[in-house]
């Protein structure tokens, strides 16, 4: 417990130094997405037993490192051309030793995290001048339903929510996350307006909407990739974290909330 609780922390202070130094070196978000769609494509593609697929890993790694720093529109489908090329020339060039399996999973794998979590870097352009408050409720959104249905789940959890997948996951836990992450959410907005003096005013039906939503979400991302990891028995993906796992551990259910959130604040803005 003592060293999830530095890691979360040294996690806390890692977003709180992005945000703080946005305005000087916006570049920071888009080096910390790249190197978190980096790691996680890595773990995840090493979970499945297939990190000594040079022919696929390599273009993967390359795609998931530069996506995040690709403008919308021609230049991200240029990347995905190129990475489509790469991964089915590599699968008619190796056929003798990669497998259509092998070169589907790492392929699509690595076209959803770096995807996903691009995300945030978008969620911080519908903001504007408030940019960084809303890539701070993509990431909490999600985090907040994790300590929900942790901390709740640990003192009221009796009932099973998918034993199969994850045996320590209860559905008194499922419910907790929703209302911590609500909560979570009203708390941001409150904060929000507080610290401009309250001449900013935020939409806290929205944030309850997408408190609700990003707790589902959450939710069915982090089941998603129990489950991959109880096909390939291990607990976790790596130990880059410690008490936490690896990245993907950390971010699996981000990578599920954040195009959510940019969906839902295109059309929903939070401020008034």
């Amino acid at each position: 417990m003592k060293s999830r609780m530095i890691s979360a922390c040294v996690l806390v202070l890692l977003m709180i130094a992005v945000v703080v130094f946005n305005t000087i070196f916006p570049l920071a978000l888009v080096i910390v997405v790249a190197v978190i769609s980096a790691l996680s494509v890595y773990e995840i593609v090493h979970a499945l037993g297939l990190s000594q697929k040079l022919v696929l890993l390599l273009p993967t790694l390359l795609f998931a490192a530069v996506f995040p720093f690709l403008p919308i529109g021609i230049a991200q489908q240029i990347a995905y051309y190129v990475y489509t090329f790469l991964i089915f020339t590599s699968l008619i060039c190796y056929h003798d030793s990669v497998t259509f399996r092998e070169a589907g999973v790492i392929y699509s794998m690595g076209l959803m995290i770096p995807t996903a979590l691009t995300a945030l870097i978008q969620v911080r352009s519908q903001g504007g001048d408030h940019g960084m408050f809303y890539v701070i409720i993509a990431i909490c959104s999600a985090w907040a339903a994790d300590v929900g249905a942790f901390v709740v789940g640990s003192l009221l959890g009796k009932h099973k929510l998918c034993p199969n997948i994850s045996p320590k996951k209860t559905i008194e836990g499922l419910v907790g996350g929703f209302v911590v992450d609500i909560l979570a959410m009203l708390l941001f907005g409150f904060l929000f307006e507080a610290s401009y003096h309250f001449t900013v005013s935020v939409d806290y039906g929205v944030l309850a909407l997408l408190g609700f939503v990003s707790a589902g979400l959450s939710v069915i991302g982090d089941l998603s990739f129990s489950l991959i990891k109880r096909s390939c028995h291990i607990k976790d993906f790596s130990e880059l974290i410690p008490g936490h796992g690896g990245m993907l551990d950390r971010f699996d259910s981000v990578i599920f909330v954040a195009p959510f959130v940019y969906f839902l604040l295109t059309f929903l803005p939070i401020f008034g």
